[in-house]
This record gives C-alpha cells, sequence and structure tokens, in this order.
C-alpha cells in the first residue's frame, strides 16, 4: 500500500476507533494485535496485512469495506489483490469487490461479522472457494455463496483467478 493509502487509512482508523470511546490498548487487544502496530498503523505507518484490517474491521463492527473506503488502491498480500468496488448504505448493508489471485495461492480467511454472507462470481480462471472444509471449485461464470462469520479459504492452483465478491452483513453484526 502507498504512504498516501496508509495514511489514510489510519486516520479513518483512529476516527472509528475514538469514536466508539476506545483506546488504543483495548482495539489492539480485542484484535489481537500489538498496541504499537496498532499506534504504527494509525499514524499511517507499517505493512498491515489483509487479515489485520479485517481482524480490525470486525472489532470495531463495521464492515471491511467502510474501514477501507477511502483507499482507492487495491489492497493485496501475498498473491490476493482486493479492491473494494461499492458500498451500500442500504439495510442490510452490501459490499462489493474486486479480488484477483496469482496462481498457487491460499488465502484463509478469518471469519466476518455473525450473520454475513458472502457471494463470488468467478470471472476467469478456476477458483476453490467456500467455508474451510467444505471448499467448491469454481471455474469462469461460477457462483458460490455461503455463510462468512466462518473461516473460509481462497484457492488457486494453475493459473490466475478474478472474481466479483459481494459481502451482505445482516444479523448480530450489523452496523449502519
Amino acid at each position: 500500500m502507498d504512504k498516501l493509502s496508509l495514511g489514510t487509512l489510519g486516520q479513518h482508523l483512529q476516527a472509528l476507533r475514538l469514536a466508539r470511546g476506545w483506546s488504543l490498548s483495548q482495539l489492539a487487544a480485542a484484535a489481537g494485535i500489538a498496541k504499537s502496530n496498532l499506534s504504527r498503523l494509525e499514524q499511517g505507518n507499517g505493512n498491515p496485512t489483509l487479515d489485520t484490517i479485517w481482524r480490525l474491521a470486525v472489532q470495531l463492527g463495521v464492515p471491511f469495506g467502510t474501514l477501507v473506503a477511502p483507499i482507492a488502491v487495491p489492497l493485496g498480500e501475498d498473491g490476493v489483490e482486493v479492491r473494494l468496488i461499492d458500498q451500500g448504505k442500504d439495510h442490510p448493508q452490501v459490499d462489493a469487490y474486486w479480488m484477483r489471485c496469482a496462481p498457487h495461492t491460499l488465502r484463509h480467511a478469518e471469519p466476518h461479522t455473525p450473520g454475513a454472507q458472502e457471494s463470488l462470481t468467478l470471472i476467469s480462471g478456476a477458483l476453490e472457494a467456500g467455508p474451510e472444509g467444505a471448499t467448491k471449485m469454481l471455474v469462469a461464470g461460477d457462483s458460490l455463496t455461503f455463510a462468512a462469520d466462518q473461516p473460509h479459504a481462497y484457492r488457486t492452483h494453475d493459473t490466475w483467478a478474478t472474481l466479483l465478491m459481494t459481502i451482505v452483513y445482516t444479523g448480530q453484526g450489523d452496523t449502519l
């Protein structure tokens, strides 16, 4: 992530934390990250993983898209790039993402907020995805919807995979 995007993420993260009246220590402990790492992130430094950003969003009670909405560049790590396309303002909230995975990539995703549903539509390539232990193989044109409030995974084999992802936030994890 470039310096400007890191600074934007840090300012937005700090504003969300302060709006809840939480200290750095409280949020860091809840998200399972070091207080010093959270402090660096809020100052626009560091190199946060996608998992760290997801954990912070879950602990703040906001969809991932709400936390990263001000960032215009794709977020990425270990062969995976994710970009927020749009974020709905209705109830339930729906976030739409573009995602691209390099060949031979395995990404384990932590559970989203309770009640979240994820839908994938594969644009190109092949991808194995879904809840851990119950993944499905997808090829271009295939779609899959699953409960995203449990650990899930994305795995590519010999080709790149490009997909559209929507996450519908329902249930007790809703925050609008």
